[in-house]
This record gives structure tokens, C-alpha cells and sequence, in this order.
């Protein structure tokens, strides 16, 4: 199969797998230790094993330090990592589905067809419906705007990247503009959901609990595990298209089928989080310029990058205005406009 520019050193690629996995548990335990009220890491990590061993841990955690870790902060902590590396990797896979390093869910609208779903549930059914059926919503949305973007995208039976781009962007700011009317119908008098829909839509991850886990951490694997998978069929997309079809893919279908796994990814993990943007967009490329461009390494450092990423930013939105806090996709769009805009003057200077 096809080879990819841009490859580092095993060691390199071992290195930085090892030093994101030591990262990430560290800012677990961490991000469960700070809050309101500060907890020793090594009663944190008493704690957790407590409820994970069969056997009895010692611990000099009090009951209410027992209940914050393992009720509210560590639910919390490893659904952040769940959600930033759903979305690190399903950028990564758009990145290069359309050899564009710009891609993100985003672009694509993905993410703006979550958010209109969810958004329409909180605020026009309501009453209707539980909030459980807020992630359904989602996950549908994402996965009509996939399809309606794939569909727009094509000309005589093909789909190119750049049409792609095109119709993802379109769609964007369609439900972009779907969404702001609902938020602005909220605001109405008799309305008294507002509060959470603007939460919602700023990201956020104080509301998490045990019961927001299961499926997105499911999903996140088993997606992850086809994607790499795919990863030589990705390093072929990423080369171009008479480069895939000369090794016998089917681009079209095999463009399609990325796309809804995707979809699926970022619709799950969107439905319980909220709009939180940028980091499918600074993670891998970030992570192409550390490991190279092989998907059987960028899939799951990715992954890793990802999920501590946003981790170590919900740590600081805890932090920044305590004992307040402040919505994580305010901070990972701080962190992610700039770099936008680096790559942006790197590509305009024929460097990207």
C-alpha cells in the first residue's frame, strides 16, 4: 500500500505515545483533585480504586471527598477526555479526506447540524420530551447534514475535496443561522430555557455524570478502532485521489463512508457536550508535525493530544474565574483562533 511523506523516527512516535499517556493521567488525577474544594491527588487515586478494585483500598478521604470524586469530578474529568478526542479524531479523518489541514468538523458543518438539532429540541419540545433525547437529536442532525453535504458535493457521480469544502461551509452557515433564530426565540417572554441553551452552545462539561459516559467512550472506541483500520486508505486519500484509485479504492464510497463515521463521532460526543470548537482543527496538525503523517500513529496520538487537551482546559475554565467557571469551547476557541490564523499565514506563504 501507499506510503506517506513526512515520517518520523519510530522512537520518536514511541516517545510522544508514552509521554501523552503519562500527561493525560496525570491531568485526570488533577482535574478530580482541583474545584471548589481541593482534594489530595493520593486520596483521588484511593478512591478510584476503591470502587474499581475487588478488594478493599485504605483511604484517609472523608465521605464527602468520596462522593465529589467519584459522583462529579472523575465522570466530569473522563468525559473531557472522551469528547476532545472524538473530535480530535474526526478531524484528522476530514483533514484528510479533503488533504486540507484546515478541515474540522466545523467546516464541514457537522457540527453546526448537531448543534441545530439539539438546540431545536431545547427549545421548541421542550415540554415534549426528556433530555435524554437531546443526544438523539444530535447525533441525527449531524448525520442529515453528512448526507445533505455529500449529496450537494456531487457532480456526475463524483465528489471532489473542494466541493466538499464548499458544500460543508454553505450548510455551516445555514444552521448557523437556524440555530441563532432559535436562540433568539428563547429569549422570548414565556421562555425560560434560554440559560441552558447559551450554556449548551458555549460547551460545557459541569453537567457531566456517569450516565453521559457510556456511549460516547463506546462509540469513540469502536470508531476509532475502523479508522485505523482505514489508516493505509487514508494515507492513499491523503496522497490524492488517482493515487487511492490506483491501489483499488473506491473514493467515492470510501469518502462517504468516512464521512458518516465521522458524523457519528462528532454527533455523540457534541450531544452531551455542547459546541465546543477547534480542537479537530489545532490537534492533528499539530500532531503531523510530531509524528509524520502515517494514520496508524495520527489516529491515536490524536486521540491521546486530543482528549488531554481539552482535560487541561477544563481544568483551567474551573480556574480562571473560581469559584465561578467558564464554559470550555470559550477557551478552546482562545486557543484555536490564533493557531487558525497561523496556519492560514503559513498556507498564503506556500509553507502549508
Amino acid at each position: 500500500m501507499t506510503s506517506v511523506s513526512g515520517e518520523a523516527p519510530a522512537a520518536r512516535r514511541r516517545l510522544t505515545t508514552i509521554v501523552l499517556v503519562v500527561a493525560v493521567v496525570t491531568a485526570l488525577v488533577l482535574s478530580v483533585a482541583v474545584g471548589s474544594v481541593t482534594i489530595d491527588p493520593g486520596r483521588v487515586i484511593s478512591v478510584i480504586f476503591g470502587h474499581v478494585v475487588p478488594w478493599p483500598v485504605p483511604t484517609t478521604a472523608s465521605e464527602v471527598e468520596s462522593r465529589i470524586v467519584w459522583e462529579f469530578r472523575l465522570p466530569r474529568a473522563l468525559l473531557g477526555f472522551v469528547v476532545g478526542a472524538a473530535l480530535a479524531v474526526a478531524g484528522a479523518v476530514l483533514q484528510a479526506v479533503v488533504r486540507n489541514p484546515l478541515a474540522d468538523p466545523y467546516v464541514f458543518g457537522v457540527s453546526s447540524g448537531a448543534s441545530a438539532a439539539a438546540v431545536s429540541v431545547l427549545t421548541l419540545a421542550a415540554g415534549a420530551f426528556s433530555f435524554v433525547s437531546v443526544p438523539i437529536a444530535a447525533f441525527l442532525g449531524a448525520l442529515a447534514t453528512t448526507l445533505v453535504v455529500f449529496a450537494l458535493a456531487q457532480r456526475r457521480g463524483r465528489v471532489t475535496p473542494g466541493r466538499l469544502v464548499l458544500a460543508g461551509v454553505a450548510m455551516s452557515y445555514l444552521l448557523s443561522a437556524v440555530t441563532s433564530y432559535l436562540v433568539l426565540r428563547a429569549t422570548l417572554p414565556g421562555q425560560s430555557n434560554v440559560g441552558q441553551v447559551l450554556s449548551w452552545l458555549s460547551g460545557s462539561l459541569a453537567a457531566a455524570d456517569w450516565g453521559d459516559l457510556g456511549i460516547p467512550a463506546v462509540v469513540l472506541v469502536l470508531a476509532t478502532t475502523i479508522l485505523v483500520l482505514l489508516a493505509r486508505v487514508l494515507n492513499a486519500l491523503l496522497i490524492g485521489d488517482e493515487t487511492a484509485t490506483s491501489v483499488g479504492i473506491d473514493v467515492a464510497r470510501t469518502r462517504l463512508v468516512l464521512f458518516i463515521v465521522t458524523s457519528l463521532l462528532v454527533g455523540v460526543v457534541v450531544a452531551v457536550s455542547g459546541a465546543i470548537g477547534f480542537i479537530g482543527l489545532v490537534v492533528p496538525h499539530a500532531v503531523r508535525m510530531v509524528v509524520g503523517s502515517d494514520h496508524r500513529w495520527v489516529l491515536p496520538v490524536s486521540a491521546l493530544a486530543g482528549g488531554l487537551l481539552l482535560v487541561v482546559v477544563d481544568i483551567a475554565a474551573r480556574l480562571i474565574i473560581a469559584p465561578s467557571e467558564l464554559p470550555v469551547g470559550l477557551l478552546t476557541a482562545a486557543i484555536g483562533a490564533p493557531f487558525f490564523l497561523w496556519m492560514l499565514r503559513r498556507q498564503s506563504r506556500g509553507e502549508a
